[in-house]
């Protein structure tokens, strides 16, 4: 009876575990539309790197509430227990006057005060050069972040690619099959050989294993996207064409990388102010409080509690020998930083210049594309007319068939690398 009584309790933990599962699935959002904006929004989200940001901005306020407790009283507590060859004696022969001997063991138990009234700056100066490292860091994540970008346009316009090829294929099956309704018909009145026929379902088998191989690859691509946006895509999906704007031959660059080029600048002039306020004297007030002995009066041999208080002033000039070549060291590296943002700037640029020129090629080729479409679709439209009146043969037709079919793919190619061209140029320049 107890076995079967924890068996009914693991299958009913069990049923309740899939039935939350199922209902998980359930609610989950299901996606009907997407943009490309949107699946850039989902897969920034989902992306683990974004957590970075997180963890760095609780790593600094972490830093930063240790730094401002320096304005706080530093309390110290220190003892030491010593035992010395000799000591100062007094032997004066004055009557009626014992001058007492100090002991050779000694001990003492001190308890430290101080309050910083003036520390030049140094805590001031750290707190900045802790959000300006932070603020480095965390733009350093979203330089990742942007590269994140172009994975998922070449993902989602590789979908809108596959959808157009899918979609003509769709229109060769059209036409194969008028084809074959009229050959066909001309079998059957005796005007046509069999094979004929066979040759255009033939034709019609291999268009369908276009097909084929065309979805599996937007299958594949579709649950690659699925990965980065944490989120199922089915076939039916409709991927919305991308609307750009009207200034897409903008050049202003506004890239997160200069952003982060201009805050590693920052930060090493940071760095400056925190080396002069280091080296800056520093005074705090203090006061100390202990038992021992000997206390203060070193004539007392007694223990006894004792205190000192006052102002404490201190200046450490070791640092003086360093300051010009940390300010020199810093300086290389603000130049570094200079350069690397003029070569960052040129070779944005240059690619710039390239997506420009692609983007004035594919449109000469677009517009080239649709007249020859205009001129094909009148050819295959003849020789359709043709094959049902059996002047031309089957061959002929489905040359004229594929030729359009060519012309439609090379303007589905050029439209969507017109497409790419343009999203190029944007992420290029940051937009």
């Amino acid at each position: 009876m107890h076995y079967l009584t924890k068996w009914l309790n693991k299958m009913v933990k069990l049923v309740g575990l899939l039935m939350i599962t199922f209902f998980a699935k359930a609610q989950a959002p299901v996606i009907t539309h997407l943009t490309l904006d949107e699946a850039n929004s989902l897969a920034r989200n989902n992306y683990p790197m974004l957590k970075q940001k997180d963890l760095i901005k609780q790593t600094s306020d972490i830093n930063i509430a240790n730094l401002n407790k320096g304005y706080f009283p530093q309390f110290m507590l220190s003892g030491q227990a010593t035992y010395q060859s000799d000591v100062t004696q007094v032997n004066l022969p004055i009557p009626g006057i014992k001058i007492p001997t100090i002991s050779k063991d000694q001990y003492k138990v001190l308890g430290d005060v101080s309050q910083v009234i003036y520390d030049g700056g140094l805590i001031s100066q750290q707190h900045e050069s802790q959000v300006l490292n932070s603020v480095v860091e965390q733009q350093k994540v979203e330089v990742q972040l942007y590269q994140l970008k172009q994975q998922v346009n070449q993902l989602f316009l590789g979908i809108l690619y596959l959808n157009g090829q899918i979609k003509q294929v769709s229109l060769i099956e059209d036409d194969i099959n008028v084809g074959m309704k009229n050959v066909q018909a001309q079998v059957q009145n005796g005007v046509s050989f069999r094979s004929n026929l066979d040759v255009l379902k033939a034709q019609y088998l291999q268009t369908q294993q276009r097909t084929i191989e065309l979805n599996a690859s937007k299958k594949g691509m579709l649950e690659t996207l699925s990965l980065f946006i944490n989120m199922p895509l089915s076939d039916q999906v409709v991927f919305e064409m991308p609307e750009l704007p009207h200034d897409i031959a903008d050049t202003i660059i506004s890239r997160p990388e200069i952003t982060l080029y201009n805050y590693q600048t920052k930060l090493f002039d940071q760095q400056s102010k925190l080396i002069a306020a280091r080296n800056r004297p520093k005074a705090s007030l203090f006061l100390q409080g202990g038992y021992g002995r000997p206390a203060l009066n070193f004539l007392d041999n007694q223990f006894q509690f004792f205190y000192i208080g006052g102002l404490r002033f201190n200046w450490s000039l070791s640092g003086l020998y360093t300051r010009k070549k940390e300010n020199d060291l810093i300086a290389i590296n603000k130049r570094t930083v200079d350069i690397e943002k003029e070569t960052f700037l040129l070779n944005t640029q240059t690619q710039l210049q390239q997506q420009q020129s692609q983007i004035d090629k594919m449109k000469l080729l677009i517009a080239s594309d649709e007249d020859i479409i205009k001129l094909r679709n009148g050819v295959k439209a003849a020789a359709q007319a043709q094959l049902q009146n059996g002047v031309i043969t089957v061959n002929d037709y489905l040359k004229e068939v594929n030729d359009e079919d060519q012309a439609r793919q090379a303007l589905i190619t050029h439209q969507l690398q017109l497409l790419q061209a343009e999203i190029n140029f944007k992420n290029i320049s940051g937009k």
